[in-house]
C-alpha cells in the first residue's frame, strides 16, 4: 500500500510554510500527500498581509472527501485560526478516527504575524490538544498554551512539556529552535519518559516554515510505520539538513524557505 499523509492547515502563497511546505516534505520523504485547506494567506518571505478563513462547513466537507476515499496513515494539523474551524477539525477526527495525529499549534508566522485569534487558544487547549497523538509547540507557543512566559532553560522546558502532556495528548515535542546556545534542543515527553534531540544551530535567516516542515516530516515517518521516537529523530535530521541547504536557494528578500528537496534536486542547488 502507498503511505498517505494528510495535512490540515493554511495555505502559504509564498510556498515556504503551511500546506505547501507540508506537501513538499511528504513528497521528499516518499509519502503521498493529501490536503485540507483551513485558511488562505497572502504571504511572502517578508510577512503576512492577509488571511481569508475557509468556512468550517467546507473544512468538514474536505475532510470527509479525503477520509471517505483515501486510506490515510497519518494526519498533520497546522494553522487553525478560529474556534469554529478548530471544532470542525475535531469533529472530523471523531468521525474518521485516524490512528496517528500530529498537531502543530501554529500561532505566529516567522515574520511575527499572528495566525491565531486570541479566543481560539482556549478552544485549542480544550478541544484539539486532547485528541492529538503528538503536539509540537515551539517555546513561545508552549508558553501561550500554558498562559505564561516561554521556557528559558531545559528544566523549564521539561516542566512545561509535562504540563501540556497532562492536557491529554499521547506525547509532546517541545521545540527549542527559539532558544539560545550553540545547539537546538527539542524535547519529547510521553507517559514513558522523555528524550532530547539535539543538533548544532546553523546561522541562516532562511528558516521560514521550519515548524511546519518538522511536524509534517514526523507525520510522514509515522505514515510509513516508523515508531514515534525514531520518526522524531529522522524528522529532526531531515530538517537540519534542509536548513543547512537553505542558503543554496535564492527565494525572496526576507525569511526564505528551507530546501525541502536538498537531497533530490540536481544542478547548482544540489
Amino acid at each position: 500500500m502507498t503511505a498517505i499523509a494528510l495535512t490540515i492547515a493554511g495555505s502559504d502563497s509564498g510556498g515556504g510554510a503551511g500546506i505547501q511546505a507540508d506537501l513538499k516534505t511528504f513528497s521528499a520523504l516518499s509519502v503521498y500527500g493529501a490536503s485540507v485547506i483551513t485558511a488562505l494567506t497572502a504571504q511572502n518571505t517578508l510577512g503576512v498581509t492577509g488571511i481569508h478563513d475557509v468556512p468550517p462547513e467546507f473544512v468538514r466537507e474536505q475532510m470527509d472527501a479525503v477520509f471517505s476515499d483515501l486510506a490515510v496513515n497519518a494526519v498533520k494539523i497546522g494553522m487553525l485560526s478560529r474556534p469554529e474551524v478548530i471544532r470542525a477539525v475535531a469533529g472530523g477526527l471523531d468521525r474518521w478516527k485516524p490512528a496517528r495525529v500530529v498537531l502543530d499549534p501554529v500561532m505566529v508566522a516567522a515574520s511575527g504575524a499572528s495566525l491565531l485569534v486570541p479566543e481560539a487558544v482556549e478552544t485549542l487547549r480544550a478541544v484539539l490538544i486532547p485528541r492529538a497523538g503528538l503536539v509540537t509547540p515551539n517555546l513561545p507557543e508552549a508558553g501561550r498554551i500554558l498562559g505564561e512566559a516561554a521556557a528559558a532553560s531545559e528544566a523549564e522546558m521539561l516542566d512545561q512539556a509535562r504540563r501540556i502532556l497532562a492536557m491529554g495528548p499521547e506525547a509532546v515535542l517541545l521545540k527549542g529552535g527559539h532558544g539560545q546556545g550553540p545547539e537546538s534542543a527539542d524535547l519529547l515527553v510521553s507517559a514513558t519518559g522523555h528524550r532530547w534531540y539535539r543538533a548544532p544551530r546553523h546561522p541562516t535567516r532562511n528558516t521560514h516554515g521550519t515548524g511546519c516542515t518538522l511536524s509534517s516530516a514526523i507525520a510522514a515517518g509515522l505514515a510509513l510505520g516508523v515508531p514515534l521516537e525514531s520518526a522524531v529523530a529522522e524528522a529532526k535530521d531531515y530538517v537540519t539538513r534542509a536548513i543547512r541547504a537553505a542558503d543554496r536557494l535564492k527565494i525572496g528578500s526576507g525569511h526564505g524557505p528551507l530546501h525541502h528537496f536538498h537531497a533530490l534536486w540536481k544542478g547548482p542547488e544540489a
